[in-house]
């Protein structure tokens, strides 16, 4: 049998509505209760007439107090406090004087004079305005609390939004100041073919990345062919140097990272592994699921720089490794995004033994594409080379490992 959903609505969701439930309850249940008790002190009929007169006056005068602190509440502390006491004051005396009125009539006969009956009852009368005000002032101060927390999760969320759209945007001039570099060597050698050919692949690897959000998150897979378009533009200038080996989990292939994340990490490969070396060298690239989270790891067999092994301090990385001519753009980009989209739930390690290579490795929570696709237990396994020039590869090892061609 299906549940319908049960999405309860916030009382103060609308504040009119919640205002006049308020007066209701709580007047309805003041009459209730003093009815309650004259009817068990044996009081007579009428009254019950000066509990209604009293009720009616109360919740009018009530409505008229709402008015007056609406404007008070907004004014400064000393004029809110002071008008509100003045005005309780006179609120509570017109009560009192109304009360002892009708009490006057309904009981000609009484001993006590209306002086007695006035004072008597302004106590009580106060207690039940005093409460309302109380009250009044306590749920439209926590109503300016909640309203303040969400603007500024609001504006928090907003701050967050514009940071990794400024940090995403900083890798297109990068990217871009390679790219347009290479192509003017090869103008500047004739080679005009490649250099349009360029051009065209350029182009379309713009157009893909416009396609996806700025602040946004896309699948691994979705990663790794932006990565192939990347590739199809370095693999010809490097051609039989560039080599690559990406090996993805079927499951790792659905999770969600954010947009552009790897491509600097490609990048700095390139640059820093393939480049410097005649013979060139092979990026790789694994994504796995360990537990609930989702690991990356993307390496080269460059010459690596020197970093002692391993290295969590980015920046002391960047001031001491041997790459001198970076612009330091790169990993610096990637730390400063994992740290905006997942705060300290993340890591981020680079490695470079000295026999060479240098490798980079991304863990962060596991999010799927799919919601409804759960977790389930599975590793990559199997390995092997792509053939040379035959750009990006996904390894084919056995059932849980995907290949994208």
């Amino acid at each position: 049998m299906a549940v319908l959903p049960l999405n309860p609505t916030p009382f103060f969701a609308n504040k009119n509505q919640a205002f006049w439930n308020l007066q209701l309850a709580g007047w309805g249940g003041t009459a209730l209760l003093r009815a309650m008790s004259a009817f068990a002190n044996g009081q007579p009929l009428e009254f019950f007439f000066v509990i209604l007169i009293a009720t009616i006056t109360g919740f009018s005068l009530s409505l008229i107090l709402s008015v007056i602190f609406a404007y008070l509440i907004r004014q400064k502390p000393l004029l809110t406090w002071g008008g509100t006491a003045a005005t309780l004051a006179i609120a509570v005396g017109v009560y009192a004087f109304i009360d002892s009125w009708v009490l006057g009539l309904t009981r000609p006969a009484a001993e006590a004079g209306f002086v007695r009956i006035f004072l008597g009852i302004y106590f009580f009368d106060l207690t039940l305005l005093g409460a309302w005000s109380a009250l009044y002032y306590a749920i439209n101060f926590f109503l300016q609390v909640e309203q303040q927390a969400d603007r500024l999760e609001r504006l928090e969320a907003q701050a967050t939004s514009a940071q990794l759209a400024m940090l995403r945007y900083q890798l297109n001039p990068h990217f871009l100041f390679n790219t347009l570099n290479s192509i003017s060597t090869l103008v500047l050698l004739n080679q005009t073919k490649p250099a349009n050919a360029m051009l065209t692949r350029l182009s379309s690897f713009l157009r893909h990345t416009l396609v996806t959000q700025p602040g946004g998150k896309v699948t691994v897979e979705q990663e790794v062919e932006t990565l192939k378009l990347y590739l199809e533009i370095e693999r010809m200038r490097f051609e039989e140097r560039l080599q690559t080996e990406f090996r993805v989990e079927e499951r790792a292939s659905r999770a969600q990272i954010p947009s552009m994340l790897l491509q600097p990490l490609i990048e700095n490969a390139i640059k820093y592994g393939v480049s410097p070396q005649e013979e060139g060298a092979e990026i790789s690239l694994l994504a796995q699921i360990v537990g609930p989270r989702l690991r990356i790891t993307v390496s080269d067999t460059g010459p690596g720089m020197d970093v002692g092994g391993m290295a969590d301090d980015l920046p002391a990385v960047m001031a001491t490794h041997k790459r001198r001519d970076s612009t330091g753009v790169g990993l610096a980009n990637i730390r400063d995004r994992l740290a905006q989209a997942y705060g300290d739930d993340h890591r981020f390690e680079i490695r470079s033994p000295e026999s060479g290579g240098f490798t980079v490795l991304i863990e962060i929570p596991h999010e799927f594409a799919d919601e409804a696709d759960p977790p389930a237990a599975g590793k990559a396994t199997g390995s092997g080379k792509p053939a040379s020039g035959s750009g990006v590869e996904l390894m084919n090892p056995p059932q849980k490992v995907s290949s994208v061609k």
